[in-house]
């Protein structure tokens, strides 16, 4: 997957049957079913893939337990299907994770193990595992930091866990192995019309500012919170059809939860559900869910969201995590569909997602949540098909491995997110013995991935690297901080850039990463 061999082939390439805005899971997921069914497909995303949504969610591929309690069975059958042919397709991404829930109340062990038994039913022949119930004795064993005064004890069931920023590389890989062309940092500046029919698009190269007229049978907006930007680029008085919320969520040392098993708490003063859960050798604990009003690339979490997961995850666990524990804070926008009633709370919209046709023609999926991207993918597809009649194959998605597919997958090896990339990262390691040297020993990663991230996964800065090839920005700010100076002398060397290059590096991504930190 190297830029200079896409740029080449848009640049060669006179009409595409379909081009797609947008590189987060939602994109990614419709590019892969348009290429694999024989489509001339091209995606382009403004940023880097991933950058925005898709990197910050909870590390969960699940059927969501409160879209149960919520009455949504439909999109739990979906959701708890599609999680089980994500792991069926990427066993190195996907792995099944036990949580715990603890129960202080008579009633919750018996309340909680019936539910959860619906769940464990629904998902049929896709079952992790059964829920069951734990003695206090169990649930302390299980989770040796879990508050025990007036602990009952819990209730045990499975859910899936994965790498969101991992995933999206990798399933940018698998559409260019099947043929497919994507480019990060091509932004879409407008929309080339004929009759009032959309006939293509105009897209420039970030890196080179050459302006790219592109010409395609079918247009998809993919574009996650930013969709209304590009429905009113196609219509100026466009209404606005996304409701961002705000997830935040904050990492802690390990020592909060020493455990391979994850806690869920079920009900939070606002009524959500609250995960603490291993991720890379450190704690992920979140979600919270604030509207916003506008729509942004980096989000910041609020002081009050902060302090509001840290309260909560202090009153379950015998160690109240302060502040000064965070590692690092990251929030995420949700581009859920905005509910047509004016709800503003928006723990209660719909997780499932929509799709709308514009009278120009142009294709808008929204809402979704990541483990359905695949279904996504293939609805939205389905309508271009249908609405262009484009000639198509069968969808061949459900059982489509991803790039890489490793099954028994060591998960506690530090790499094991590669899969079968594996042995030729080693392989690059013997001939470049150097490579082996750590970039940070703390997290795990050497100067081999730095180098495979440019050469392999279309990495372009130091963000690009730290941030969604290796995760270190989601795990330790600080340590992000420490290590940039390494990773910009590494791609330097590879880009054939000079200081200038690095400092400038370096100091943007400082910038970038003390955003991350608390203050």
């Amino acid at each position: 997957m190297k830029r200079e061999l896409m740029i080449n082939e848009l640049a060669n390439t006179g009409e595409w049957d379909v081009v797609i805005i947008g590189g987060g899971a939602s994109g990614l997921g419709a590019a892969i079913e348009s290429v694999t069914r024989g489509l001339k497909t091209l995606l382009l995303e403004q940023y880097d893939f991933t950058k925005g949504t898709s990197s910050r969610s909870t590390k969960l591929v699940h059927g969501g337990v409160r879209y149960l309690a919520q009455g949504n069975i439909s999109l739990v059958l979906e959701a708890l299907r599609e999680r089980g042919l994500l792991h069926k397709n990427a066993p190195h991404l996907v792995s099944n994770i036990s949580f715990v829930i603890p129960s202080y109340n008579w009633w919750t062990i018996p309340f909680y193990t019936s539910g959860l038994t619906i769940y464990d039913l629904l998902s049929g022949k896709y079952s992790f595992g059964r829920s069951l119930p734990q003695s206090k004795h169990n649930t302390h064993e299980k989770i040796p930091t879990v508050k025990l005064q007036h602990l009952r004890g819990g209730v045990l069931y499975h859910d899936g866990q994965f790498d969101d920023s991992r995933m999206g590389i990798t399933m940018a890989q698998t559409f260019v192995d099947n043929g497919g062309v994507a480019l990060n940092y091509t932004p879409v500046t407008d929309l080339i019309k004929s009759n009032n029919k959309i006939t293509g698009v105009l897209a420039v190269d970030s890196e080179t500012g050459k302006e790219y007229k592109i010409k395609a049978k079918a247009v998809v907006n993919a574009t996650g919170v930013f969709v209304d930007s590009i429905l009113r680029t196609d219509k100026p008085e466009a209404d606005h059809i996304v409701k961002p919320s705000q997830g935040v969520h904050i990492v802690l040392d390990k020592k909060f939860l020493p455990s391979k098993y994850g806690l869920m708490i079920p009900k939070t003063n606002d009524g959500r559900i609250l995960f603490a859960l291993p991720w890379h050798n450190k704690v992920i604990v979140g979600t919270t869910d604030v509207p916003k009003e506008t729509a942004e690339i980096e989000p910041r979490a609020t002081n009050e969201e902060v302090d509001f997961i840290l309260e909560t995850a202090g009153r379950y666990l015998s160690e109240k995590p302060k502040r000064s524990d965070v590692k690092t804070v990251f929030a995420g926008l949700r581009p859920l569909a905005a509910p047509k009633s004016g709800n503003d709370k928006t723990k209660e919209i719909s997780r499932g997602h929509k799709i709308y046709v514009s009278d120009t023609g142009l294709l808008t999926i929204i809402g979704g949540k990541w483990t359905t991207y695949r279904q996504m993918g293939e609805d939205i597809i389905n309508k271009a098909v249908k609405l262009l009649n484009l000639p198509a194959k069968k969808s061949i998605t459900r059982s489509l491995h991803l790039h890489a597919y490793k099954k028994d997958v060591d998960f506690s090896n530090p790499m094991y997110f590669y899969g079968a990339d594996i042995d030729n990262i080693n392989n690059m390691i013997k001939d470049e013995p150097f490579l082996r040297d750590w970039v940070s020993e703390d997290l795990q990663i050497n100067k081999a991935q730095v180098v495979w991230a440019f050469r392999e996964e279309m990495a372009r800065s130091i963000e690009d690297v730290l941030a969604r090839r290796t995760s270190a920005l989601f795990l330790d700010a600080a340590e992000s901080i420490r290590i940039a100076p390494v990773v910009a002398e590494v791609l330097a060397n590879e880009f054939g850039y000079d200081n200038n290059w690095i400092d400038s590096q370096v100091k943007e991504f400082s910038k970038l990463a003390k955003g991350y930190l608390l203050n």
